[in-house]
């Protein structure tokens, strides 16, 4: 058995722009799998204005870490609608999983990591 949880809520995602500075701009979810099986993850994205997308799935092999970058298609599996639209996360995993979220943000020039709130 692995240490986390089955159910993760980032209510605060955005994808911020690029961005000029040091750091460029992009958001990412970090989850690690510290069990003996695979994770499958189903994640749905929660909108203000528009219908959620379900489904997008994930697998984060057994004693592994994972980093998918929501401003990258190939590692979140579908492009995220508009730099800077509010929208949150919903991560359903079948194994207990550990997630956090990051983004580095150009507008201020930093980055920040969050764990999520979590249930099972």
């Amino acid at each position: 058995m692995g240490y986390g949880k089955k159910v993760w809520v980032f209510p605060d995602a955005e994808l911020p722009p690029e961005g000029v500075n040091i750091i460029p701009g992009h958001e990412s979810i970090i989850i690690t799998n510290t069990g003996n099986v695979d994770a499958h993850i189903s994640i749905t994205l929660l909108f203000t204005d528009r219908e959620p997308v379900h489904d997008i799935k994930v697998t984060v092999g057994a004693e592994r870490v994972r980093c998918l970058r929501t401003n990258e298609e190939k590692d979140f599996g579908i492009h995220i609608p508009a730099v800077g639209e509010q929208y949150a996360i919903l991560l359903e995993s079948d194994v207990p999983v550990i997630a956090q979220y990051g983004r580095a943000e150009p507008r201020a020039v930093s980055f920040y990591t969050t764990p999520g709130y979590c249930c099972d």
